[in-house]
């Protein structure tokens, strides 16, 4: 298992078939606002790859955007919401289909209100990960071995992770459900870019 650091771009057929996990790094929860610094993707063999974005990028990256748009891979994220919006607006691709396992938990595991990956891990896969460089700083010119490690760690495990939550969709009889919100989601993305991110459309409020 190693983690692998690239400057603007994945290099290409270094991933094998099938569905990836992806994540990313930004300045921010303002889309607009806070850049994007870094898009993690593993392709669930072992190794992380980790793109970063310098300050004034192009955000030129045929080969990572060409994985990203593939409608033959599936995406996995946690809160598919906020990345799909930071790659979209940024990368400009709709980075689908999506499989999003903080829906998947909301869904099947009805019993908690904690829907954290740091708990998803904890409880599906009885190992422990370090949120501690959550909320650090991803501009900088150099990314610490900490920083590196905590965002390797967010694609890390969401293979498993899917896995073990289709199988929980299935027993539940909430594949179609979750499916359909997975479906929605490049259009919930949509909706935030487009300054609706703080308003419920289908609320009968407002």
């Amino acid at each position: 298992m190693a983690v692998y650091f690239h400057e603007e771009d994945l290099p290409a057929g270094v991933l094998a078939p099938g569905a990836v996990a992806v994540d990313t790094e930004t300045m921010g929860l303002v889309t607009h606002r806070d850049r994007l610094c870094v898009v993690q993707i593993s392709d669930g063999n072992g190794d992380e790859h980790l793109v970063r974005f310098a300050p004034g990028s192009a955000y030129h990256a045929p080969n990572l955007t060409a994985v990203l748009a593939d409608p033959a891979r599936i995406k996995i994220y946690h809160f598919a919401r906020f990345d799909l919006a930071a790659i979209e607006h940024y990368l400009g691709v709709e980075a689908g289909p999506v499989f999003c396992t903080k829906i998947a938990s909301k869904l099947t595991r009805t019993y908690t209100d904690r829907h954290g990956l740091k708990n998803l891990i904890q409880e599906l896969l009885g190992q422990d990960i370090s949120k501690q460089q959550q909320s650090s700083d991803w501009g900088g010119a150099v990314l610490s071995d900490a920083q590196r490690d905590y965002a390797a760690s967010d694609v890390r495990f969401l293979h498993r992770l899917m896995a073990i939550l289709q199988d929980r969709l299935a027993r539940e009889g909430r594949t179609a459900t979750a499916q359909a919100c997975f479906d929605f989601l490049p259009t919930r993305a949509r909706l935030d870019i487009a300054g609706w991110a703080d308003k419920d459309i289908f609320s009968h409020e407002g």
